[in-house]
């Protein structure tokens, strides 16, 4: 039988995670805020597609909640904190009202690896502290407070909490250093990345993984944690162009961290087909 898989707030990774899935046999329907996104997951043949914003309850009587896999990989609607309340706390309390209806195999809810504040360079894994957070990184983790239920119905839940994801048509520091934009902050922050291909496999990961694995939370990012300067020159060597400076503006508390990926590594024997920004970038760039 085809497994079903539901995506929740099917954007930039979830399109792409719809399309594996479909190339794998399985049924998948999903919900999108953009009408233009619904009309392309249609065309991909996913099977229901609702186009609702996912805090919306709306939403919930168009959607069969009994399903094999559910992954919300929502992204903000907007970069405010009500865009952050909106799309991830009470959307992700949506979709926990909404489970209730039915009974999921497995759920995963995309969180960010902007929820570990820290500074100076420390290597932080999934047991490092998450005190003085940001707003913004606090309402992530209010989201993640509620992502694992009482087994009831839904069976098991991951958290996977993404560094900054790149790939085809989003790919925002090579566009400025191609146009030669000055750069925001400090050129030595770290900067902690994962391509769009990689965290789709990462999720299957976790949605496949044996039944002795009852969900866990998982960082994702490329492990190869580099400086922005770094990445900066390598690309414009690339380019063969100058490359563009940086304001040097970051604040103390700035968080200035490197993200281990070592646990969904060891547990779930993924790894990153692109396992730094150059491996990455020489794609796109080819």
């Amino acid at each position: 039988m085809s497994s079903t898989l539901t995506i929740l707030g099917c954007g930039y990774v979830g399109s792409e995670l719809a399309k594996s899935a479909l190339q794998k046999g399985w049924t998948v329907s999903a919900l999108t805020r953009n009408q233009e996104t619904g009309e392309n997951l249609e065309r991909m043949g996913v099977k229901q597609v609702v186009v609702s914003y996912l805090n919306n309850d709306e939403w919930h009587s168009h959607l069969d909640p009994n399903q094999d896999y559910v992954v919300n990989c929502v992204g903000a609607a907007s970069p405010t904190t009500e865009g952050y309340v909106n799309s991830y706390l009470e959307g992700q309390k949506s979709a926990m009202k909404w489970s209730e209806g039915g009974n999921i195999n497995t759920f995963i809810f995309t969180s960010s690896c902007s929820v570990y504040p820290q500074t100076g360079r420390k290597l932080v894994d999934e047991t490092s502290s998450c005190a003085g957070v940001s707003d913004k990184g606090g309402l992530l983790l209010a989201a993640e407070g509620i992502s694992f239920p009482p087994p009831q119905t839904i069976k098991r839940s991951f958290i996977l909490r993404l560094a900054g994801i790149y790939g085809p048509e989003r790919h925002l520091l090579l566009k400025k250093v191609k146009q030669g934009i000055e750069m925001d902050g400090n050129a030595e922050r770290i900067l902690n990345l994962i391509h769009r291909d990689d965290a789709v496999e990462a999720i299957f990961a976790c949605l496949l993984a044996g039944d002795e694995n009852l969900g866990r939370i998982y960082n994702l990012s490329d492990g190869s944690p580099s400086a922005r300067g770094q990445i900066v020159e390598w690309l414009s060597q690339k380019l063969d162009t100058q490359a563009p400076l940086f304001v040097e503006n970051d604040s103390e508390d700035t968080p200035n961290r490197k993200i281990s990926n070592q646990r969904i590594v060891e547990e779930l024997s993924w790894s990153p087909k692109f396992r730094s920004f150059m491996q990455g970038y020489e794609s796109l760039l080819a």
